[in-house]
C-alpha cells in the first residue's frame, strides 16, 4: 500500500475524529471490527486511512463529520463554520454569549502558534543569555512580526502532556513577548483555563485548534483578518444586549467610509499610497476592518494603517488581536481617550468613530477641566464643556484636535451622534459653544439623518456628521443636511434592537445625494450662519406701589428671615404684623419713603434685622401697570419678573428685528446689549417636516358611524 494507505497512527485517527488518543484505543480493544494495522514500524502501528474512514462514517459518523477540517484551509467561510463548530464544545459550560472569551483568545494564539512555528528552534537559542530588554528588540527581528515565544512548547507538545494540559497553557503563553502577553490578559483567558480543564474542555479545545494550519502561507493575513472579523461579529450577536457598546453594525459603518471617501476616489485609486485613520472609541475594531476593506476594494495597491484606541480590556485584546492577524503596522492603545491620550501629537488622513451616547464623563472631569483650563485652544477642550452626562461632543473636540494642516493634505472625518448634540444646550452652554466653533471654522460639511433601529443596543435615530479642514470650494461655508431617515431594508429577524438595515443600494443613493451637493427632497444646502442666532434680552420697566395687602403679608410672614426670628413666639410674630400694616398703611409710589416706613415700624417693636426689613419692602411691592416707571441710576430699573428672550437669526438685523416683532406690542420695552449671547443649533427635522393637513371631519365622522354600526351587528344575536 502507498502512502496514502499506510499513513494513519493512533493520534492520525484522534485528530480526524476529534477524539484523544486513548478514545482510539479503546475503540480498537472494544470494537472486533476496528481495521487491522496495515504496517508495525518500531513507532507504532499504521492504520489504512480508506478503511479507518469508512469504519468512522459506519460507527462515528458525528464525530469524523465535526473534525473534518482539512489541515490545508482555502476557503474563509470553511475556517469560519470549522472555529464555529470548535464552539460547540463549550454548549452547557457557556452561555453562547461568552463563547467569545473561549474561542477567540484560542484562533489567536493557534495563530501565533502556526506564524512563529519555522523560526521557533532559532529564537529559543537566540534567546538564551538575552535580558528582557534585549530580546523585546532582538528577538522580534528572527520571527519577522511584532511578536516571539521563548517557551519549547507548542500545540502538538501541549497535547504530549494531557495530564498536565493547564499549566503547559500557562506556561506557553507566558513565553510571549510582552505586547502578545499583555494581549492575552486583557482577554482575561488565565480565568478560564481551570475551569475549561476542570470541565475536560481544555485538551479538547487545544487539540481541536491543533488539527487545522493557520500559517500565513496558508491563511494570509487579510484572509485571517476577515475570519476573525466575522468571528467576532458571530460572537457580538449572540449577546444582542452589549454588542452596540462594542460593535457598529457593517451596513452603518460601509455608509461612513464611503462618505468620508468620496472625494477622495481620484487620490485613493491612484498608485501605492499610505493613508492613516483614528478610531478613538474603536471598541472590537469593526469600524477599521471595514474602512481597510473598502480601501482594499477601490485600489489593491493602497494601505490603511489603523490606529485605536479603547478602554475595556477585553473590547482592546479582541481589536488587538484583529490587528495582529492581519499584520497591520498601526497600533491599538489600551486606555481612555480623554484623560490618556495614546496618540499625543500625532495625526491622522481619517478618522471615525461611533462614541457611547449619553455617557457621563465624571471619571475623568478633572483631567479634561484641567487641560481645557490649562491649555484652551491649544488643548483639545478650549471650544467648550458639554454636560458631565453626556461626553460625545468631548470625541468630536478630541478629533479635530488629531487633524492634518490643510498644507500637509488636511483630514476627514464621520462620527455618530444620536440627536442630542444637534440641539442641546442654549446661548453659551458648553455645547452650543461647540458647534459655534466647528461651523464658524468651516468645518461642518453635511448631517445625514439615519433610520431608527440600526443599532443592536438601541432604537434611537442617529445622524453622521462628516467633518473636514478641506472642503471643495463649492462647499465653502456651506453646510448639507441629508434625510436618509427612510433609506432601510426591514430585517428578517431582529437582533435586539436592529430591526433594519442598510442595504448596498441604498448607501449608494446616500453617498450620491451627498456627492451630488444640490438642493431636493431629501437634500438641504444652508449657508453656515443658518444655524447661529443672537439671544436678545429684551426688558419692560419696573412699575410698582408699595401697599399692605393680604398676600404680601403671608409672603413676609413665610420668608426664611422672618421665620428665624418668630420661632416659637407668637406675640412678637403679632407685632411683626401689625409693622408690616403699618409700615404700608397709606399707599405710595416713593420706594425711598416706603424704606423710611419699614425702619420707622422696624424700630418701633425693636427690631434691627437688615435682612427682616428688605424683607418687608420687598413683600410691600405690588406690580402696577399704571403705575409711574422707577428709574434707576442708568435709566429705567428692568422688571425681572417681565423679562423675555428672542432669538433673532445672525442674517437678520437685531435692531430691525426688535422694531418688527417687539416694539409693536410692548412699546416700552428695550434690548439689554450687555446679555446678548450667540448660539448654534441644528434644527434637523425641522428642516425636512412636511405639513400633512388633518381628514375632513365628514370623513372621521363617517368612519366612526360605520363601526358603530359594525359593533351593534356584532352585539345583535344571530337569529
Amino acid at each position: 500500500m502507498g502512502t496514502e494507505i499506510a499513513g494513519l497512527t493512533l493520534t492520525d485517527i484522534a485528530r480526524l475524529s476529534g477524539v484523544n488518543r486513548s478514545a482510539v484505543a479503546n475503540w480498537r480493544d472494544r470494537h472486533a471490527d476496528f481495521p487491522k494495522p496495515v504496517s508495525n514500524p518500531s513507532s507504532g502501528p499504521l492504520y489504512d486511512r480508506a478503511e479507518v474512514k469508512a469504519w468512522l462514517l459506519a460507527k462515528r459518523p458525528n464525530a469524523i463529520k465535526q473534525a473534518s477540517m482539512p489541515a490545508s484551509v482555502t476557503s474563509n467561510k470553511k475556517l469560519e463554520d470549522f472555529i464555529w463548530g470548535v464552539a460547540d464544545l463549550l454548549r452547557g459550560d457557556y452561555k453562547p454569549h461568552d463563547y467569545g472569551q473561549v474561542i477567540l483568545p484560542l484562533t489567536v494564539l493557534r495563530r501565533m502558534d502556526c506564524v512563529l512555528a519555522l523560526t521557533k528552534a532559532g529564537v529559543i537559542e537566540a534567546a538564551k543569555g538575552l535580558a528582557p530588554d534585549a530580546a523585546e528588540v532582538v528577538l522580534p527581528r528572527l520571527t519577522g512580526v511584532p511578536f516571539y515565544n521563548t517557551s519549547p512548547l507548542d500545540f502538538q507538545k501541549l497535547l504530549g502532556d494531557p495530564n498536565h494540559i493547564a499549566a503547559g497553557v500557562r506556561s506557553y503563553i507566558a513565553g510571549f513577548s510582552i505586547d502578545a502577553r499583555q494581549t492575552f490578559e486583557a482577554f482575561k483567558f488565565d480565568d478560564n483555563v481551570d475551569y475549561l480543564d476542570k470541565q475536560d474542555l481544555l485538551y479538547l479545545l487545544i487539540q481541536k485548534f491543533a488539527t487545522v494550519d493557520l500559517h500565513p502561507n496558508v491563511v494570509r493575513n487579510t484572509e485571517m483578518g476577515t475570519v476573525f472579523e466575522e468571528l467576532i461579529r458571530k460572537f457580538s450577536e449572540q449577546s444582542n444586549e452589549t454588542a452596540g457598546e462594542h460593535f457598529t453594525p457593517r451596513d452603518v459603518v460601509q455608509l461612513m467610509v464611503d462618505l468620508l471617501v468620496t472625494d477622495d476616489r481620484d487620490t485613493l485609486t491612484t498608485g501605492s499610497i499610505v493613508k492613516t485613520m483614528l478610531d478613538p472609541a474603536c471598541g472590537t475594531g469593526g469600524m477599521l476592518s471595514v474602512a481597510s476593506e473598502r480601501l482594499f476594494q477601490l485600489n489593491p495597491d493602497a494601505t490603511l494603517v489603523p490606529f485605536g484606541e479603547e478602554l475595556q480590556p477585553e473590547t482592546w485584546a479582541i481589536c488587538q488581536s484583529d490587528m495582529m492577524m492581519k499584520g497591520s503596522q498601526g497600533r491599538i492603545v489600551r486606555g481612555n481617550s480623554f484623560s490618556q491620550d495614546g496618540f499625543s501629537g500625532e495625526r491622522f488622513d481619517y478618522l471615525l468613530c461611533n462614541p457611547p451616547y449619553g455617557v457621563e464623563w465624571k471619571k475623568v472631569e478633572r483631567d479634561v477641566r484641567d487641560e481645557a483650563a490649562r491649555l484652551g485652544f491649544n488643548g483639545r477642550f478650549g471650544a467648550g464643556l458639554p454636560r458631565i452626562n453626556d461626553g460625545s461632543l468631548l470625541f468630536l473636540q478630541h478629533m479635530v484636535a488629531k487633524w492634518k494642516k490643510p498644507e500637509e493634505g488636511g483630514s476627514r472625518m464621520a462620527i455618530i451622534f444620536n440627536g442630542s448634540p444637534l440641539f442641546t444646550g442654549g446661548p453659551g452652554s458648553g455645547e452650543s459653544e461647540i458647534r459655534r466653533w466647528v461651523i464658524e471654522n468651516d468645518w461642518l460639511e453635511a448631517i445625514i439623518g439615519l433610520p431608527d433601529q440600526l443599532f443592536y443596543n438601541t432604537g434611537i435615530s442617529t445622524y453622521i456628521w462628516i467633518l473636514t479642514n478641506r472642503k471643495r470650494s463649492e462647499r465653502r461655508n456651506k453646510v448639507q443636511l441629508i434625510n436618509a431617515t427612510g433609506m432601510f431594508t426591514k430585517r428578517r429577524k431582529s437582533l435586539g434592537n436592529k430591526r433594519n438595515d442598510i442595504a448596498l443600494e441604498q448607501i449608494a443613493e446616500i453617498v450620491r445625494l451627498h456627492g451630488d451637493f444640490a438642493e431636493g427632497k431629501l437634500s438641504k444646502i444652508f449657508a453656515n450662519e443658518d444655524f447661529g442666532y443672537r439671544q436678545i434680552t429684551v426688558e419692560r420697566p419696573l412699575r410698582v406701589r408699595y401697599e399692605a395687602t393680604g398676600e404680601g403679608l403671608e409672603r413676609f410672614l413665610a420668608s426664611k428671615a422672618v421665620m428665624a426670628l418668630t420661632v416659637g413666639d407668637d406675640e412678637f410674630r403679632d407685632r411683626l404684623t401689625e409693622a408690616f400694616r403699618a409700615a404700608g398703611l397709606s399707599g405710595s409710589f416713593d420706594r425711598k419713603a416706603v424704606e423710611k416706613s419699614v425702619a420707622a415700624a422696624m424700630r418701633d417693636i425693636g427690631v434691627e434685622d437688615k435682612t427682616a426689613a428688605k424683607e418687608m419692602v420687598r413683600a410691600l411691592t405690588v406690580r402696577d401697570e399704571a403705575a409711574p416707571l422707577v428709574n434707576g441710576k442708568d435709566g429705567p430699573e428692568p422688571d425681572a419678573d417681565l423679562r423675555d428672550t428672542e432669538d433673532v437669526p445672525l442674517s437678520v438685523d437685531v435692531a430691525t428685528y426688535f422694531e418688527r416683532e417687539v416694539k409693536p406690542y410692548v412699546t416700552d420695552a428695550w434690548i439689554d446689549g450687555s446679555r446678548t449671547k450667540i448660539g448654534y443649533e441644528i434644527p434637523f427635522t425641522r428642516y425636512f417636516y412636511e405639513y400633512v393637513p388633518s381628514r375632513p371631519l365628514e370623513v372621521i365622522d363617517a368612519e366612526i358611524r360605520q363601526l358603530e354600526l359594525e359593533i351593534q351587528a356584532l352585539l345583535v344575536p344571530n337569529k
